[in-house]
């Protein structure tokens, strides 16, 4: 089905950031918007926050005036509901709260024709239940766009229950013509993108609880190693924790207090405290004018040495002296030497061995002080900066990615979206380096699924049980590399 020609006239309800943002981009892509707000005046100045945004544009070189002004041109600000009579989609963007928007949907139906187009902008209410009492709920459907939404790539168009195929269809062609990258999925909590980044988040808390590290030094690690824009810790306090901890708690109530969506303490206590993030000044950063720059701990200068006598970059593993050095598994160290009664050391995930600038390691407790130097100072001769943490399972990359990858399978188990759809939304609407479907294809499925049951194994922490789907690909995974190893030329060595 095609989407809406620039013929047709869009509503937008709720001029505040998110509802101007949205009205802005419907009219960047040609559309006649009537931006409505109840409040007196509130779509006025909705319409002034677009236009000084654009000016900003044009005086970065960014847009040419006469662009400004045929966006804003297009853009009619109204205050009552008349005016909207005859609209063909009708965008909510008003607060989450499900009978506020009952209310506006029903109003919208009452002005509208028959083949208007409802969308709402929720990120945590169910579709099904927003159109529940209406008389034509087939004809919603959730167009969840991210903020800002003139910048942010990603729109999510969510069915519900009593969603007409033909209408997503119709919503996400209209994305797509409108520059977005449109993913479809159907109405559970979080949609996509809320349900499958929590472990981003909930493995750097609870890793942080557990005296893993500092978290300048875990966001590094997931930066510098991991591939990541921005680590969990500066993009929780760029959030707000009051949001993300709603958010949270929203996904771990709405899945009846599933362990895969446990909240933090910590992150309560941040919030109890009003350490809400940079919007307070002080999260898990300070971000006071007198406070010191946090910055990740790395291992002093070891001394000469040559990359060669570590040679990370090429090799996955390899040997230091008694040592053996290797990526971790999923298990701790403690755990590794108690079972193969030799010394190790375990590095972490890294999107890019050959690229990567830092690397985190963890020892075992019969590891010599000597190794240690020597794999230390052979690593910041091949240009690492090497973060020592305590010995947790999973160390926090392969145990994020492990967790993410895990999700991703349980979100398509249920039928939420399709592998490229999910790994899509990771990548345009949180900045994901690669999708965790792209992440299982790249290190394996039954990498993810042993990291998981090891992490399992030491912790005893239901969270981290895998997904039936998961451990189906890991299946289908070592049945296809069978037959390579069956038909692999016979060893001449006798």
């Amino acid at each position: 089905m095609n989407g809406l020609t620039t013929d047709d006239t869009v509503v937008v309800a709720g001029a505040g950031a998110m509802g101007a943002g949205i009205a802005q981009v419907a009219a960047a892509a040609g559309h006649r918007v009537l931006l409505y707000d109840a409040f007196e005046g509130a779509s006025v100045r909705g319409l002034a926050r677009i236009a000084e945004g654009l000016k900003h544009q044009v005086a970065r070189q960014r847009m040419s005036e006469a662009e400004m002004r045929r966006i804003t041109g297009l853009i009619k600000p109204v205050d009552h509901m008349e005016p909207t009579a005859g609209a063909s989609l009708y965008i909510e963007a008003v607060p989450e709260d499900l009978e506020i928007k009952r209310k506006l949907f029903r109003e919208f139906e009452r002005m509208s024709e028959p083949d208007a187009i409802f969308a709402t902008n929720t990120s945590s209410i169910s579709v099904t239940a927003i159109g529940a009492h209406l008389e034509r709920p087939h004809r919603l459907v959730g167009m969840h766009f991210f903020n800002p939404a003139p910048v942010m790539k990603l729109v999510e168009i969510v069915s519900g229950a009593a969603t007409d195929p033909m209408i997503a269809e119709s919503v996400l062609a209209t994305a797509v013509a409108w520059g977005k990258v449109a993913v479809s999925c159907r109405s559970t909590p979080g949609f996509i993108v809320n349900r499958v980044a929590r472990p981003f988040y909930g493995e750097a808390l609870r890793l942080r609880e557990e005296g893993f590290s500092d978290p300048a030094t875990i966001d590094a690690i997931m930066t510098e190693s991991g591939g990541f824009r921005m680590g969990p810790f500066a993009l929780m306090d760029l959030i707000g924790h009051d949001v993300n901890y709603a958010v949270t708690s929203s996904v771990f109530e709405a899945y009846f207090h599933d362990p895969r969506y446990r909240p933090s303490l910590l992150q309560k206590e941040l919030v109890d405290a009003g350490w809400l993030g940079r919007k307070t000044g002080r999260g898990l950063f300070d971000y006071t004018d007198q406070a010191a720059v946090s910055s990740a701990f790395s291992e002093a200068r070891a001394g000469d040495a040559s990359a060669e006598e570590a040679p990370l970059r090429t090799r996955a593993s390899f040997a230091i002296g008694r040592t053996s050095v290797r990526q971790s598994d999923g298990r701790s160290a403690a755990a590794v030497e108690a079972t193969e009664q030799s010394p190790v050391i375990l590095y972490d995930l890294m999107l890019d061995r050959s690229s990567a600038t830092r690397v985190a390691l963890t020892a075992s407790p019969g590891v010599c002080p000597e190794d240690w130097r020597k794999l230390v100072a052979g690593l910041q001769a091949d240009g690492f900066a090497v973060s020592r943490v305590a010995d947790r399972p999973g160390l926090v990359v392969l145990r994020t990615v492990a967790m993410l990858v895990n999700e991703a399978f349980e979100a398509q188990l249920q039928g939420v979206a399709q592998q490229s759809e999910i790994d899509n939304a990771m990548r345009f609407g949180v900045n994901y380096p690669i999708g965790p479907f792209a992440w299982a294809e790249k290190i394996g499925c039954s990498t993810v699924l042993k990291a998981l049951d090891a992490i399992s194994a030491e912790t005893g922490d239901p969270r981290y049980r895998p997904s039936l789907a998961l451990r189906q690909a890991a299946w289908r995974e070592s049945i296809q590399v069978a037959p390579q190893r069956e038909s692999a030329p016979e060893s001449t060595i006798s």
